[in-house]
This record gives C-alpha cells, sequence and structure tokens, in this order.
C-alpha cells in the first residue's frame, strides 16, 4: 500500500494533466520535473565534488533543452538549440571552475551524458505535447511504460528463469521482458479507445512495442548509472518510488522514439 496509493496519485495527477493543462502548464512541470531530476543525477554522479550552488547551478544547465523547447512551434530546432546551450554552459562551468576539480573530463562527460539524458531526452515531451493529439500520445505513451513495466515485474516474478542482464539488473528476466512487450501493446490499445488518435490501431501496436522495447532500454541505461555510482534509488522524494528519474527512466528514452516515429509518420 505504501507504493500503491502514492502511485496511483502520481498517476492521476499526470492523468489530469494531460487532458486539463495547456501547453504552457505541462512545459512547466516537465521543466521542475528535469530540475528536480537534474539535482539527483548531480547528487548520484558527482557525489562529494560539488558545492550546494552547484547543485542548482548544473541542473539548470542541464534543462536549458526543455527551457527551449516552448518555443517549438516558431523555431523546429528550439530543443536542439536549448542543448547546444546547455554544452556550451557545462564548458563555460567547467573552465572557470577547471582547478577545483581533480578530473575534470570526468565531470565534462557526466554533465554531457546528464545533458542528453534530463535535459534532451525530456524536451521531446514538450515537443510531443504540441503536435495534434499531442496530449492523448502522451497518454499512450504513459500507458505503455506503466503495462510494460507491470507486465515484466507480474511475468517475471511469476515464470521468470532466463537472466535478462544479470551484471546490470539481475531480477529483470527474458520472461519478464516479453510479458513486458506484450503488457505495453496491449494498455496502449486500450488506452487507445479511451483517448483516441488519427492513427489505426495497427499502427499504434506497432508503435507500442518500440516504445515498450525503448522503455527497458532506458530503464536498464539507469540501472547502469545506478549501479556505477553504487546507489539503490536516485533520490527520496517519491519516498517509496524513490526520486524522479526512478519514476521517469522508462519514459525519457521513449519519449523521443515516439516524436520522431510520429513526425516521420507526418503527425
Amino acid at each position: 500500500m505504501k507504493r500503491t496509493v502514492p502511485g496511483l496519485l502520481l498517476a492521476a495527477i499526470w492523468l489530469l494533466l494531460l487532458i486539463y493543462g495547456s501547453v504552457q502548464l505541462f512545459w512547466a512541470v516537465v521543466l521542475l520535473i528535469a530540475f528536480i531530476g537534474g539535482r539527483e543525477y548531480c547528487r548520484m554522479v558527482l557525489d562529494g565534488q560539488l558545492y550546494e550552488p552547484d547543485r542548482i547551478v548544473l541542473p539548470l544547465i542541464m534543462i536549458l533543452p526543455v527551457a527551449a523547447a516552448l518555443f517549438s512551434r516558431q523555431h523546429e530546432l528550439a530543443a536542439a538549440f536549448g542543448f547546444l546551450l546547455g554544452l556550451l554552459g557545462l564548458i563555460g562551468y567547467l573552465l572557470y571552475h577547471y582547478r577545483r576539480f581533480e578530473h575534470p573530463l570526468s565531470l565534462l562527460y557526466r554533465g554531457v551524458l546528464g545533458l542528453v539524458i534530463i535535459g534532451y531526452f525530456a524536451s521531446h515531451l514538450v515537443l510531443i505535447r504540441g503536435l495534434n493529439d499531442g496530449a492523448h500520445w502522451l497518454i499512450i505513451l504513459s500507458a505503455v511504460t506503466a503495462g510494460t513495466d507491470t507486465a515484466a515485474y507480474l511475468v517475471g516474478s511469476a515464470w521468470g528463469k532466463r537472466k535478462l542482464c544479470p551484471h546490470i539488473s539481475p531480477n529483470k528476466t527474458v520472461e519478464g521482458a516479453l510479458g513486458g512487450l506484450a503488457g505495453g501493446v496491449i494498455m496502449a490499445l486500450l488506452l487507445a479507445l479511451v483517448f483516441p488518435v488519427q492513427s489505426s490501431m495497427a499502427v499504434i501496436g506497432c508503435i507500442a512495442l518500440v516504445l515498450s522495447i525503448g522503455s527497458m532500454v532506458g530503464d536498464l541505461l539507469e540501472s547502469i548509472i545506478k549501479r556505477g555510482c553504487g546507489v539503490k534509488d536516485s533520490g527520496t522524494i517519491l519516498g517509496g518510488h524513490g526520486g524522479v528519474l526512478d519514476r521517469l527512466d522508462s519514459m525519457l528514452l521513449a519519449g523521443p522514439l515516439l516524436y520522431y516515429m510520429l513526425i516521420y509518420l507526418g503527425f
């Protein structure tokens, strides 16, 4: 219950935001979430190397692509420009504080990884929201990631035998992954009936399959980062659900996949 009730509450708030919230409100929420995620990331990968002002400045640099994504309707490459600004910001930060760090190059590539995962990937959620049926597509994306995660856990717990990535996430199994793919597709098709988009069920199913794979890869990517940093959760802000990154790791990678598939299909 400690995980179920907060999880349902978070899902309800997210759903209400997508149904009733404006593009601007959604952008502001994603910007705040990305900032919190940036702080969690800095705490994980740069533990003991940063002062408190650094834990504010670096996340602000990392979320520049999200900030710029608000202007994507006027400028198609706004998020990419935000990424470039973030990269320049990281370089400027390192130049200013170069002598403070024992391994400046390590800080640079860890900062760039955070800029990509947290800033650039998250900016695509805002880009999707600005498309036709964007809110409904984001609901379907949320359903895919939730369905994949839940089905993978249930199937893996019941029938899982063969380890998927034993050195990264020992509890994940091949059987669970296959169950997750099925769960993600089924959830997408069910939600598409309630929140319709201008696409056939066959296309939605194919998109959901790709998104389900992307969500599992995103989850494994965060597991690599956490294992490399020796931490169990990215943070504690969500109580039993860990940190922001623990909840959004799957969506952060699946989001760009969905955006570019929709652009390719003419949405």
